[in-house]
């Protein structure tokens, strides 16, 4: 559906801000259940955006703008499309544009970051730095209104002077944006600093377009009530809260704040319904429980690697269970429907051995995978090394693979994300058909201790499989739980 540019409406309005490795769409969609009005995403960088394309994902439901490399980069659902904001880091006008009329479609209104003091986004001339290049700004900004059919909007840091800040937002409104939002913090300044509320007012009483302030999470929102204290402090049309919802999205419920334990399992369950990577899920929780982490669930918390022990940790692991056999049966069911649709015939499959299994790497050692239990057993009795043909279906960008032992055919009828996991997957098959270990922790296969290990790059189904990107992921950075003062990452937007 196209949306007419006038339809997003910035005055007296709850927005969710930007924050890096937070506003993915399991967080945008929470803060819009406690009632948000306008949610942005994190800040996204035009050079990895315009090399993205546009896949629609039947499974999840959700338009996907997906790398070179598989990774999604950004992700949205309709859901959220009347009130999502994209934001984009940039420093040139037609990247800014292409990236624009890339995701305009799908999304409510385009941000540029005209505010984050990090070097990673200064040294490339994007974020703070482009307060220092009115000219360019100008550009971007006039290049935006005129190209594409959504409002356009910029978030800014205040400059050192009232009278220079006073003379780049005027700049700023003439080009034509539908609103600006405004950090009350200069470039240097960090959360331990006051958040100005004198000059967003000064700035809301001089500009006739919607104002909203943003900073005040340190100072002055701690509870809903404080949002609307900090909006008339400001003179500002509408809120933009960063910290304060990164630690509990409830803060835009009028009836106020919801326990954290109920919080955080919501949170999860949308990760895991819309695939969100690990890491990125378990970065979110990390700043929601902060002083917490240090509590038995803080603890189980830390030392998940993956989404389902995420889930285990909160007491969801029935949740994640269901929910992925429900995507597993809608992956093959959309997968058959396709290979009706294109006429192509259905592989034939008959004589080969099938059982729904995965290969979970907990239950392995890292160097003795189910792969190598198969070829050493091959070796013993003496058999041809075992065959592996694996197909990625372009659907879902999801791997299925059969392996061929004596001229038997063996495969996992669950699809996995990646062509090793499908690998050993298949292996797994094989190996219980023929009542044979399968190397799991605790289960004795003396013969394959005997061997010499294999260096982690010579074998094929070893710990480097745990490097492949999979969908959602955004970061691999650890995460870091912030204490009192510290510097946030997401910090500047």
């Amino acid at each position: 559906m196209i949306l007419n540019s006038l339809s997003l409406c910035y005055h007296n309005k709850l927005i969710l801000a930007p924050m890096v490795r937070v506003g993915t769409l399991p967080m945008r969609l929470l803060a819009l259940d406690y009632g948000a009005d306008i949610v942005y995403c994190e800040e996204l960088i035009d050079l990895k955006m315009i090399q993205c394309k546009r896949v629609v994902n039947e499974v999840l439901s959700t338009v996907d703008f997906v790398a070179p490399d598989d990774r999604v980069v950004f992700r949205t659902c309709e859901r959220e499309q009347n009130r999502v904001v994209f934001q984009m880091g940039t420093s040139d006008a037609e990247r800014a544009l292409a990236v624009a009329r890339l995701v305009e479609n799908d999304v409510a209104g385009i941000d540029v970051n005209m505010g984050c003091p990090k070097e990673y986004s200064t040294k490339g001339g994007m974020g703070a730095a482009l307060l220092s290049d009115p000219d360019k700004i100008e550009k971007i900004l006039s290049t935006l209104v005129k190209g594409i059919r959504r409002p356009v909007t910029c978030k800014i840091r205040i400059l050192p002077s009232l009278e220079d800040t006073l003379s780049l937002v005027k700049r700023i409104e003439r080009t034509g944006i539908a609103a600006i939002a405004v950090h009350g913090r200069k470039r240097e300044e960090r959360p331990q600093h006051p958040v100005s509320c004198e000059v967003i007012k000064a700035i809301a009483d001089t500009l006739s377009i919607p104002v909203i302030a943003n900073g005040g999470s340190h100072d002055h929102i701690q509870r809903y009530s404080d949002i609307e204290d900090f909006r008339q402090a400001t003179a500002a049309s509408s809120v933009m809260v960063a910290r304060a919802a990164m630690w509990n999205p409830s803060i835009f419920l009028k009836e106020g704040l919801r326990p954290l334990e109920e919080v955080m399992q919501k949170y999860i369950r949308y990760a895991v319904q819309y695939d969100n990577h690990y890491t990125n899920t378990k970065y979110c929780l990390c700043q929601m429980l902060r002083e917490q982490l240090e509590s038995p669930q803080g603890r189980l918390l830390h030392a998940a690697q993956s989404s389902r022990e995420i889930c285990e940790a909160f007491g969801l692991g029935a949740f994640y269970e269901e929910t992925t056999q429900e995507l597993d049966a809608q992956r093959a069911k959309l997968s058959a429907r396709t290979s009706e649709e294109t006429g192509e015939p259905a592989e034939d499959t008959s004589g080969v051995i099938k059982m729904a299994v995965k290969f979970d790497r907990r239950a392995y050692p890292a160097q003795i995978p189910p792969k190598m239990c198969l070829l050493e057993w091959c070796r013993r009795e003496k058999l041809a090394q075992p065959v592996y043909e694996t197909v990625q279906r372009p659907l879902d960008r999801l791997f299925s693979s059969i392996v061929t032992v004596a001229e038997q055919k063996y495969q996992s009828t669950l699809w996995d994300k990646s062509k090793k996991l499908a690998e050993q997957a298949a292996a797994i098959v094989c190996l219980r058909s023929q009542g044979l270990p399968e190397g799991r922790l605790g289960e004795e296969s003396p013969s394959l201790h005997k061997r010499k290990r294999e260096a982690p790059d010579q074998d094929p189904g070893g710990p480097r499989a745990q490097e492949l990107a999979q969908p959602g992921e955004l970061c691999k950075k650890p995460f870091v739980a912030l204490g009192s003062g510290e510097e946030s990452p997401l910090e500047g937007w």
